[in-house]
């Protein structure tokens, strides 16, 4: 039996905003991050350096982190493919010419404040998982237990995903499919 068209559309809805989340989710920062971390950190027995280094790349990481939630990508009406950040005015175009900016109305992608609960989700994302690291754990809090904090990336996973879910954003970042 086939649904009916007004029951498919939140059902497509719903599928749409969960196959967002790829580029919602900070999985790339989490990626680079988990990569590094080790070396870093020297496999959690740090000395003063390596203290310093891990600080500089949990804060390097988490920089891109928030300002990867600004990057939108878009078609002009010649087809052509356009990156840009999202600012308080419209979209700084990363990736074309002066000219072409003049002509195109950018105002529609400027910064929302679902733009900025966004960002902070996947900040919050991003420092549970790099906070949780063993390395990191190894490295500034070798005093704590680790069973504390063993399901806190999986919480700040579920409940980002379900903010995701009930308040999608129309952005898409760099790299990822422009359909619109």
């Amino acid at each position: 039996m086939k649904p009916s068209s007004s029951t498919s559309r939140p059902v497509q809805k719903t599928l749409a905003s969960a196959a967002n989340l790829a580029n919602l989710l900070p999985s790339g920062t989490v990626l680079a991050f988990q990569t590094l971390a080790p070396s870093f950190s020297n496999k959690g027995v740090c000395h003063l350096s390596n203290r310093y280094l891990t600080a500089w790349l949990i804060g390097a990481c988490s920089v891109v982190c928030f300002l990867s939630s600004f990057t939108d990508s878009f078609t002009d009406s010649e087809g052509r493919l356009h990156y840009g950040v999202a600012t308080w005015k419209g979209m700084m175009i990363l990736n074309g010419d002066d000219d072409d900016d003049d002509e195109m109305d950018l105002s529609r992608f400027r910064v929302r404040l679902i733009d900025l609960f966004h960002a902070w989700a996947a900040l919050a994302v991003f420092m549970a998982f790099a906070l949780c690291d063993a390395n990191v754990q190894g490295c500034f809090f070798p005093w704590a237990a680790p069973e504390l904090v063993v399901n806190l990336p999986l919480a700040a996973g579920v409940f980002s995903t379900f903010f995701f879910t009930i308040f999608p954003t129309t952005r898409r970042g760099i790299g990822y499919s422009c359909q619109r």
